[in-house]
């Protein structure tokens, strides 16, 4: 193993030091092996195998500033030319400490052995010094110090030759046998195809370079809204390790720290399909969200990965939601908080969060709902639920107009309901919701309860105690809009009734309205309900809405701005999503 012959010495103007070959053509050595490599020639030759010496330029550089606290002494070289010789292979960070300790060796050139020698070490621990170095202590009293020629020598484990880290500092006083090391996981962060190089668990070389390259072209398409360390924290969820002390210079410092020191594997793809979110170039954005997959790979569905729930085969349970959730950010009445999740059974991926302004929102929510479709299996029934403010559950969200490149509805595309935010985030109310769908699997028809234009003097307690009682839907003769119909609406969801239908516009209510719209509204609603089934509403309100879109009549379809609240929670599960945004 101590002949390998990819073990390198440094020549740069009168220094000397030491290096080992990575690949094919390039070298990793301290940076002050060749501080004086922009004036002075840099020329390589490999201990253990034949030839002239190959010229070689500083390609990268670390950011080391030459004192010998300084952080980044490691530089790349690349050789004029190819060479043929293997190049060194590296051992998982971790490998170079255990109990007992590990004989690591490292093959330097100090003076008068042009050839190379060997010193026998071992890290003290695995501790980080300034979050930078790990301590090297001689193995035995006598032997080879580390001395200077021993710079950029890589350190290897004594049983398998493979690389743990390099030598960078060794101590000043002769009399004391210790030294520092460059672990292989801290080199990575100063020139990041390292980590391609280099064995982390789950992931191989060709994953972590295709996540690198993502990453480097995320940040070549612009200044991204979000903060390395947050985006880490979201990653390792709440419970996670927290970000190292000296946080974290980049994308990819934060990406990579993932990758080789947190034991959860899957932080790294939370990572990933988190930091798409940010990205606007499309082609980027979904490569990151399938990481670490390829498009010619086929990604494990959500179906395959978890057990379906109970009786998910059939009924309301067999919907694959995509949740657009539109919340007050607190920042001001202008901001808003939006997240998009697609669901399959209990497993839900999200795909975009972001705190936007309100002329953002309709764009961002439409172009993440059309990338969710991605997380869902072929064979899933989509429903688009729009969780909304109360103030906005009037919204024309059915009316949108689907994409850049199509004028139809999105309530035309797909089965299309809207939910309450305030109840959604209720556990009280998601409580009696699941209760009153168990009720309804076992009824033969559901209960509707008409809120006609001319109820508004209702009181809103009563109403509220008895829809708890006898009622599975409420159809509305008029919108949320006036102040006395806001009230009963209000009593209607915290009664914690699953389904509401009603029109957007027409009859604001206050007088006498027996032959007004909204009674005929209700007539045509009770005849069309009549023998359906609550949990299949989405999809049939979905073919009366393409009837009243598609209409030719000269006089609006009685349904043509119907909106549906329904909700099963059943269907959506785990209602809490991203606990703070990563943009700082």
């Amino acid at each position: 193993m101590t002949s390998a012959s990819w073990h390198a010495r440094i020549s740069c103007g009168r220094d000397t030091g030491a290096g080992f070959l990575v690949t094919e053509r390039h070298v990793v050595t301290c940076a002050h092996v060749v501080a004086r490599g922009a004036t002075d020639p840099v020329s390589v030759s490999f201990a253990h195998a034949a030839g002239e010496p190959v010229g070689a330029r500083v390609i990268a550089h670390g950011g080391w500033d030459g004192r010998d606290t300084d952080p980044g002494d490691l530089a790349v070289l690349e050789l004029d030319q190819d060479v043929a010789l293997k190049p060194a292979e590296f051992a998982a960070p971790d490998e170079a400490y255990g109990d007992p300790p590990r004989k690591l060796l490292a093959y330097g050139f100090p003076k008068r052995y042009e050839e190379g020698t060997l010193a026998e070490y071992r890290a003290t621990a695995g501790q980080l010094i300034a979050g930078e170095w790990v301590q090297l202590e001689a193995w035995a009293a006598h032997g080879q110090p580390l001395v200077p020629g021993f710079s950029g020598a890589a350190v290897t484990l004594a049983d398998s030759g493979r690389v743990v880290g390099m030598v960078s500092a060794a101590a000043r006083d002769p009399g004391v046998r210790n030294g520092r090391m460059l672990p292989a996981n801290v080199m990575a962060r100063y020139w990041p195809r390292l980590g391609d190089l280099i064995p982390t668990p789950e992931y191989d070389g060709p994953q972590k370079e295709r996540l690198r390259l993502l990453v480097e072209e995320a940040a070549r398409h612009g200044e991204l809204e979000c903060s390395p360390q947050r985006l880490y924290e979201e990653a390792v969820t709440a419970f996670g390790p927290p970000p190292p002390p000296h946080g974290f210079a980049s994308l990819w410092d934060a990406a990579w720290y993932l990758l080789s020191e947190v034991t959860d594997t899957k932080a790294a793809v939370r990572f990933a399909e988190r930091l798409a979110d940010f990205v606007e170039h499309t082609p980027t954005r979904t490569a990151l969200r399938s990481w670490p997959y390829t498009h010619a790979e086929a990604e494990p569905g959500p179906a395959a990965r978890t057990s379906p729930a109970p009786g998910s085969g059939t009924g309301t349970r067999s919907w694959s939601p995509i949740l657009v959730e539109i919340a007050p950010s607190g920042s001001g009445d202008q901001q808003f908080l939006v997240e998009v999740s697609a669901y399959n059974g209990s497993h839900r991926k999200v795909v975009g969060q972001r705190r936007l302004p309100a002329d953002r929102v309709r764009p961002y929510a439409l172009e993440r709902i059309d990338e969710a479709y991605h997380a869902l299996e072929p064979g899933a029934r989509e429903l688009l639920a729009f969780v909304l403010p109360r103030r906005w559950l009037n919204a024309d969200v059915a009316h949108w107009q689907r994409s850049a490149d199509d004028d139809s509805p999105l309530g035309t595309f797909a089965p299309l309901v809207v939910m309450d935010l305030e109840r959604r985030r209720s556990g009280g109310l998601q409580h009696k919701l699941l209760q009153k769908w168990r009720e309804l699997d076992t009824q033969a028809s559901a209960r509707l309860r008409r809120i006609g234009c001319g109820s508004v003097g209702q009181d809103p307690v009563k109403l509220t105690i008895g829809l708890r009682r006898g009622a599975d839907m409420v159809g509305f003769g008029a919108p949320p809009r006036a102040d006395g119909t806001r009230r009963l609406f209000q009593a209607t969801l915290n009664a914690a009734v699953p389904v509401m239908l009603w029109p957007r516009s027409g009859c604001r209510g206050g007088h006498t309205h027996d032959d007004c719209r909204g009674a005929a509204f209700l007539d045509r609603l009770a005849e069309h309900l009549a023998g359906l089934a609550p949990g299949e509403l989405p999809s049939h309100i979905h073919e009366l809405r393409e009837t009243a879109y598609a209409s030719e009549s000269p006089e609006p379809h009685w349904a043509s701005d119907l909106a549906l609240l329904w909700e099963d929670p059943r269907c959506l599960p785990d209602p809490v999503g991203y606990q703070h945004s990563p943009v700082g």
